[in-house]
């Protein structure tokens, strides 16, 4: 039964992929929640279009705040910024202390509307998973292998990019699905300052008390939530297996 959760996963894709393409297929199925003969299915933009827009803004989120957290984690554990790991926690902690909403208020009258104020909540959001899971990583690397590459005559750059990396890939990855996870979920509130996410289907349905356009938007969100957790997590497993060869 090994194979079950696979053919599960792939099941779930198969009926994603198909109500974002053709939403009108599950009309019959969304009809008996709605009232007074609302529309069942979200009427006001394309699901496809609405779905890569919400993943492109969680994407460049992500990418940014990997960048910032994985470039902060280094320069921590260097001895010539090992008295910035105080200040660099307090700078990555500064997301998880203000909510989102909070962010998004400050960020609107400094950047305007759309989409901005809501990279800026992800990105800040997403940067203590990643910074935490990648000083883990750096830290708590097999003491004998780092030898090994100092006796090999490898520099400190050497070292870094070749061996503490490339080990330090599947704590990193960890914490890179964490806050892809995360941003999934928090990049809905982002329509609420006309970014354009899946977010627009829910509050459309909360203002029009259509329970069918809350239920759609809801269950695509948790539904890339679930197949990206997933994807990441085999992608994690294959680092660790290669992280292991190269430990040995």
């Amino acid at each position: 039964m090994k194979w079950l959760p696979t053919l599960l996963r792939l099941v779930l894709l198969i009926v994603l992929v198909a109500f974002i393409v053709h939403p009108a297929w599950f009309e019959p199925l969304l009809k008996p929640l709605t009232e007074n003969n609302a529309p069942a299915i979200y009427n006001q933009g394309s699901l496809l279009s609405l779905t890569l827009l919400h993943l492109r803004t969680v994407l460049i989120a992500t990418v940014a705040a990997t960048i910032v957290a994985v470039g902060l984690a280094i320069l921590v554990t260097r001895p010539i910024g090992a008295e910035f790991l105080p200040l660099s926690r307090s700078l990555v902690n500064i997301g998880q202390t203000f909510p989102p909403v909070a962010v998004l208020a400050l960020a609107v009258p400094a950047v305007g509307f759309g989409e901005k104020p809501t990279l800026i909540a992800l990105f800040l959001y997403g940067l203590l998973p990643i910074f935490e899971n990648a000083l883990t990583g750096l830290t708590t690397l097999p003491g004998n292998v780092l030898e090994a590459a100092r006796g090999a005559g490898m520099t400190g750059w050497q070292r870094l990019v070749k061996v503490e990396l490339p080990l330090s890939v599947p704590v990193i990855l960890a914490g890179i699905r964490l806050s892809v996870v995360i941003s999934l979920a928090t990049a809905t509130i982002g329509s609420t300052v006309a970014a354009k996410t899946l977010g627009e289907v829910i509050i459309a349905g909360l203002l029009s008390n259509n329970l069918a356009f809350v239920l759609q938007g809801g269950l695509i969100v948790a539904a890339l939530a679930v197949l990206i957790y997933d994807a990441l997590s085999a992608l994690e497993r294959v680092a660790a297996r290669r992280m292991g060869r190269l430990a040995t």
